[in-house]
C-alpha cells in the first residue's frame, strides 16, 4: 500500500509541476468530534496568472460566515424569512479562528473585509508580479456549524462539509470577491489538492478526492489527492454512506439510491447518462464523479417530487434517472467549467437544462407532465394532462413573465428572487439554448458547445468565450440573443395579425407586439401535422410573408414551443371559414391555457356567514393556471340558512408599466349581494383603481400601493324601520399602503381618506413588529383618526374602539351585526384595536389608540392597549385593557384572553368565556402570502 501511495504521489507532483501555474493547497488536519472542530495547518501556493501586479491577496473563508448574526449569510437568510442562524445558540454556530498566517515564511498581518467576515485581505509586503507565486501558510481552527442553516455542517448522522477550508479568491479583471449567501457559488480556480486528515476510529470519511486510508491505534488517517479540482466535499459519518458505480466513462459515488432499483440497472442508467453527456460536451477530465444527496436536494427536479408519494405518478426508474441525470450533469459541468457562477451562472444553467430537455426528449418523449395521473378518468379531460414533461419549461417562463417578475439572465445571482434563481431563470436559459438549436441548427449549436467545453474545461472562463465560438460557426445574426434575450428581460411576443388567400399562396402578416426583435418560426398545419416550417427574422413591427397554400388548415407561430414567448394564445389563425377563430370550451376548476380554445372555467363555490349559513354555488371565471391581464369572475350561489339567492361578481384588468416606477395599475369592478343581519341583505357595487409600485428589487419583500374606490351600499331594512342615510350611501375611499414584512423588524402603515355625503375623515394606522435578541416578539400599533366634518347621526360611521362597523363591507366578519354570542367575539385589528368591550365604544370626533404586545413564551404574549376617544359634547374618554394573547399564526389565527380594563378584573367577572376574542381568517390570499414569503 505504501509503495502504491508513493507512486501515486510522485505522479501527482510530476503532473502538478507540468502545470505549474495552477494553485496548490496542502492541508494537514485533525478532526475533533467532541468539539465539532477541525484543526488545520494549510499551505497555499498562489500563482498570479494575470497581467497585473498584485499588492493584496484575498482569501475566501466561508467557514466564518456562520460566526454571528451580522454576517452576510445571516442577513441573507433573514431576507429569505429564515431566522435560525440569527437566533442560533452558540454551540450551533460555526467560525474560523486563525492562529497564525504567513506569506513566504514571514508572519503577516491580515484583515477582514468590512461587513464581510468570510473574506480575508492580506496586504503584501512585496508586490506579486505576473507569473510569480506566493506561499501562504495558515494555522486555524474551524468550528463546524449545525447543518440546519445551509445543509452543510453537523447533521443528525454525522458531518457533511462543504466550503470548509480557506481558498484563494480568483483574480480575473479584478478580484472576484463573494460572501457565502447559501447559493453554493464559490468561485475557485482549478487547484491541486493534498489533504492529510486524522479522524477518530469510529468514523468513516468519504470525499470527492482520490483517497488512501491508514488505520492507527486511536485514529484513522486519510490521505486525499485531487488534480485540477475545486469544491472539496467531506462526508464524515459512523457508517459508509456512498455506493460505488463503475461505468464505462467514470466511477460514480453517490448516496442517492432507492432500494427499488438494483445495482445492475442503476449502473446501466448511469452509463447511459454519462455517454449522453459526453456526446454533447466531450470527455470528462476526471476519473470519478461525486454526487451527494444534500447538494442535489438544494437543486431538485421540480415537478418530479412535488406531488404526494401515494399518488406515484412517476415510476421509480424514471424518478431516479431524471434526478441523477440533473445532479450528474450539474457536477459534470461545474467541476470543469470554472466561471463566476454569481455573474455568469446562466451559461451553466443553460447547458444543464438544455441537456435535460434533450435527454427527456430522447429517452422519455411520451412522459407527461403529470405522469400516470394524466390517464386518470377525471384528470385526462384537462389540457394539462396532455402536456409533456418538457412543457413545464415554457409554462414556468410564462408564469413569471406574464406577471413581469422575470429578470435578465445577467442579473447577479444574489439579486435574483428565489423563484427565479431556483427555477425560472434556469428554465429560461435552457429554453434559450433550445432556441439557438432551432434557429442555427443542431450541428452548429452542439459543435459550439463541445468545442467550448473541450477547449475551456478546468480553465477560468466567461460568457464571451462561448459567444465567440458560436459566432465563428454561423453567418446568422445572433447579437439579439446575447444583447436582448440574455442581458435584458425583454419578452418575445409575436402574433399572426391576418391571413389572406391569394391564388395558390397565403399572405401571412406577422406582428411584433413587443420591443425585442427576434427570429420567429412560422408553421403550416393540417390538423396537428406540420406541413410547413420556416424561420423569419428582423420583424421589428409588422411584416407580410408569402407561403405556399398547400392543404393545411391552420397557420401558427412557435407551434412546438421552441422559444419562450410571453403569450402564445394568439399565435395561430384558422383557414376554415368559421365565425370564431377559437371555439368556446368549458372546463371544471382550472386548467393550463389551451391556445386553440377560448376557455371558461367553472368550479364549486363555498362560503359561510352567520346569516346566510353555508353558501353553495358555482364560480365561473376565465382564469387559467397562468393569469391573464383581463379577468372576470361570476359566482351565483344559494344560501342554505336564509334560503336566498346570493352572489358575487368581479372584473379586473391589470396594466403593467415597464418603464416607470409603477409595477401595475389595476382597474376593477366588484359587486356582491349577501346578508348583513338576519333576513336582511345588502348589495355592494365598487369600482376601483389600485396603483402598485415596483419594489427596489425582486428580493425586496416590501409592497407599496395607492387604492381609490367608490363604494355604493344599498341595505335592505326591516319593514318596521325607516330608511336612513346608513342604509343607502356612497363613500369615496383613498388610501396609501406600505408593508415591509421583514421577519425581524416588520413595519407597515396606512393613510386613508374617506368622504361621504355627510362626513369626511382621515386616519393613519402604523404597525411595528420586532423580534428581540432573545427571539421575543414585540408588537406595537398606533392608530389616529379624526373627522374633518361629521353631520351624521349615531355611531354607524364612527371610529370603533373594539370593533369597526365596517360600513365599507371590506372586512371578513362572519357575523358583522352580532353584539352577543360567539361571532361577536371575532376580532380583526382595525380602528382602536381593543379586545375588551368598554362602556364607550365609539368616537365621532377623533380617536388615538396605542396597542402593544410582548412575548412571554413561544406563542404566548402579554397585550396592553390604551386609547383616547372624543365624542361631541362629551369629555375625552381614556380607555385601557390588557390580557394574554396566543399568537399562533400572526393575523391568521390568534386568541385573546382579557385580564384587566376599565371594567376591572375581567377574569373574575361572570360570563368570562364571552369576553374571549379570536382572530380567524379563511382568506386564501392571506394564507398564501404568509407561506410564500421569501420565495416569490
Amino acid at each position: 500500500m505504501k509503495t502504491s501511495l508513493n507512486i501515486i504521489i510522485c505522479c501527482f507532483f510530476i503532473s502538478a509541476f507540468s502545470f505549474a501555474q495552477e494553485n496548490k493547497i496542502a492541508i494537514k488536519s485533525t478532526f475533533n468530534p467532541d468539539k465539532d472542530e477541525l484543526l488545520i495547518q494549510q499551505e497555499i501556493v498562489f500563482y498570479n496568472t494575470s497581467d497585473s501586479i498584485l499588492i493584496n491577496i484575498y482569501l475566501h473563508n466561508w467557514a466564518n460566515s456562520f460566526r454571528d448574526r451580522k454576517t452576510p449569510l445571516s442577513k441573507r437568510l433573514i431576507k429569505d424569512f429564515r431566522k435560525n442562524l440569527y437566533f442560533a445558540d452558540e454551540e450551533d454556530l460555526g467560525k474560523t479562528t486563525i492562529k497564525n498566517l504567513s506569506v513566504n515564511y514571514e508572519n503577516t498581518r491580515f484583515l477582514e473585509v468590512k461587513d464581510q467576515a468570510d473574506i480575508i485581505d492580506i496586504p503584501l509586503t512585496n508586490s506579486l508580479k505576473p507569473k510569480d507565486s506566493a506561499k501562504i501558510a495558515i494555522t486555524y481552527i474551524v468550528k463546524i456549524p449545525s447543518a440546519e442553516f445551509t445543509s452543510y455542517g453537523k447533521t443528525k448522522e454525522g458531518y457533511h462539509l462543504r466550503f470548509w477550508y480557506i481558498t484563494p479568491a480568483v483574480y480575473n479583471n479584478g478580484w472576484q470577491l463573494m460572501s457565502n449567501l447559501n447559493i453554493d457559488d464559490l468561485y475557485e480556480s482549478a487547484t491541486d489538492f493534498t489533504v492529510d486528515i486524522d479522524i477518530p476510529k469510529e468514523y468513516v470519511l468519504e470525499s470527492n478526492l482520490y483517497q488512501y486510508k491508514t488505520d492507527n491505534e486511536n485514529f484513522t488517517n486519510y490521505y486525499l489527492l485531487g488534480k485540477s479540482k475545486t469544491d472539496i466535499i467531506l462526508s464524515i459519518n459512523k457508517t459508509k454512506q456512498l455506493k460505488t458505480f463503475k461505468t464505462k466513462k467514470a466511477t460514480v459515488y453517490t448516496d442517492i439510491f432507492p432500494d427499488e432499483i438494483d445495482t445492475y440497472a442503476a449502473t446501466n442508467i448511469l452509463n447511459r447518462e454519462l455517454l449522453f453527456i459526453e456526446k454533447f460536451l466531450g470527455k470528462y477530465p476526471h476519473v470519478e464523479i461525486y454526487v451527494d444527496k444534500i447538494t442535489q436536494s438544494k437543486d431538485p427536479v421540480y415537478g418530479l417530487n412535488q406531488l404526494p408519494n401515494f399518488l406515484r405518478p412517476f415510476s421509480d426508474t424514471f424518478k431516479w434517472d431524471v434526478t441523477m441525470f440533473k445532479a450528474l450533469s450539474r457536477k459534470y459541468i461545474e467541476n470543469t467549467l470554472l466561471l463566476n457562477k454569481r455573474n455568469d451562472y446562466w451559461i451553466l444553467d443553460g447547458l444543464q437544462n438544455y441537456l435535460m430537455l434533450e435527454y427527456i426528449e430522447e429517452f422519455y418523449p411520451d412522459v407527461k407532465l403529470l405522469g400516470e395521473l394524466s390517464n386518470k378518468w377525471f384528470i385526462k379531460n384537462f389540457h394539462i394532462s396532455k402536456q409533456k414533461f418538457n412543457d413545464k419549461y415554457p409554462f414556468v417562463h410564462q408564469f413569471v413573465s406574464r406577471k413581469f417578475l422575470d429578470q435578465a439572465l445577467t442579473t447577479s445571482a444574489d439579486s435574483l428572487s428565489n423563484f427565479n434563481r431556483k427555477i425560472a431563470s434556469k428554465y429560461k436559459a435552457g429554453l434559450g439554448f433550445r432556441y439557438l438549436k432551432g434557429y442555427l441548427g443542431d450541428s452548429i449549436l452542439n459543435s459550439s458547445i463541445k468545442e467550448f467545453y473541450q477547449h475551456h474545461n478546468t480553465k477560468t472562463i466567461s460568457t464571451i468565450d462561448f459567444q465567440n465560438i458560436l459566432s465563428s460557426k454561423t453567418n446568422k445574426e445572433i447579437d439579439w440573443f446575447f444583447n436582448d434575450f440574455v442581458k435584458t428581460n425583454k419578452k418575445i411576443d409575436y402574433t399572426i395579425d391576418k391571413v389572406k388567400v391569394k391564388g395558390d399562396s397565403l399572405k401571412v402578416t406577422i406582428k411584433n407586439k413587443r420591443n425585442i426583435t427576434a427570429p420567429v418560426l412560422l408553421y403550416g398545419l393540417k390538423d396537428k401535422e406540420i406541413k410547413y416550417k420556416k424561420w423569419y427574422t428582423n420583424i421589428e413591427s409588422s411584416q407580410t410573408v408569402t407561403i405556399p397554400k398547400e392543404d393545411f388548415n391552420k397557420v401558427s407561430l412557435n407551434y412546438e414551443n421552441l422559444y419562450p414567448e410571453l403569450n402564445t394564445l394568439d399565435n395561430w389563425k384558422s383557414l376554415d371559414n368559421k365565425i370564431f377563430n377559437k371555439p368556446l370550451k368549458f372546463t371544471l376548476i382550472k386548467d393550463a391555457q389551451d391556445p386553440y380554445y377560448t376557455q371558461i372555467f367553472h368550479q364549486p363555490y363555498i362560503n359561510y356567514n352567520f346569516y346566510n349559513g353555508l353558501i353553495l354555488g358555482t364560480k365561473i371565471h376565465n382564469k387559467p393556471l397562468i393569469k391573464r391581464n383581463l379577468e372576470f369572475r361570476l359566482a351565483p350561489s344559494y344560501a342554505t340558512k336564509s334560503n336566498t339567492i346570493t352572489g358575487q361578481f368581479s372584473a379586473l384588468y391589470n396594466q403593467y408599466l415597464e418603464e416607470t416606477k409603477i409595477y401595475k395599475v389595476m382597474y376593477g369592478l366588484s359587486a356582491a349581494t349577501l346578508d348583513y343581519a338576519p333576513e336582511l341583505s345588502y348589495t355592494s357595487f365598487v369600482p376601483f383603481v389600485n396603483i402598485v409600485f415596483k419594489r427596489k428589487s425582486l428580493r425586496d419583500a416590501t409592497s407599496e400601493s395607492i387604492s381609490a374606490k367608490l363604494v355604493h351600499i344599498d341595505k335592505e331594512i326591516s319593514p318596521i324601520d325607516i330608511k336612513t342615510d346608513q342604509d343607502n350611501y356612497s363613500i369615496f375611499s383613498l388610501s396609501y399602503n406600505y408593508v415591509n414584512p421583514d421577519i425581524i423588524k416588520e413595519f407597515r402603515y396606512n393613510f386613508s381618506l374617506e368622504a361621504g355625503e355627510k362626513f369626511s375623515k382621515l386616519a393613519v394606522d402604523l404597525r411595528f413588529r420586532s423580534l428581540s435578541t432573545t427571539d421575543t416578539q414585540l408588537d406595537f400599533r398606533f392608530f389616529a383618526g379624526a373627522f374633518l366634518n361629521n353631520k351624521t347621526e349615531g355611531d354607524y360611521f364612527s371610529f370603533g374602539l373594539d370593533r369597526a362597523n365596517d360600513y365599507l363591507f371590506q372586512l371578513n366578519y362572519l357575523g358583522r351585526s352580532e353584539s352577543t354570542g360567539f361571532f361577536s367575539q371575532q376580532f380583526i385589528i382595525t380602528d382602536g384595536g381593543f379586545k375588551s368591550v368598554l362602556p364607550t365604544r365609539f368616537a365621532n370626533q377623533y380617536m388615538f389608540a396605542f396597542n402593544s404586545s410582548f412575548g412571554l413564551w413561544r406563542w404566548m404574549e402579554f397585550y396592553n392597549d390604551v386609547a383616547f376617544l372624543k365624542n361631541k359634547n362629551n369629555p375625552i374618554y381614556f380607555g385601557y385593557n390588557n390580557g394574554i394573547r396566543f399568537n399562533f399564526v400572526h393575523n391568521i389565527f390568534e386568541i385573546y384572553f382579557p385580564l384587566y380594563s376599565n371594567n376591572g378584573w375581567e377574569i373574575s367577572q361572570g360570563s368570562y368565556p364571552e369576553k374571549i376574542r379570536f382572530t380567524l381568517t379563511g382568506n386564501i390570499n392571506s394564507i398564501y402570502n404568509f407561506f410564500r414569503r421569501g420565495f416569490l
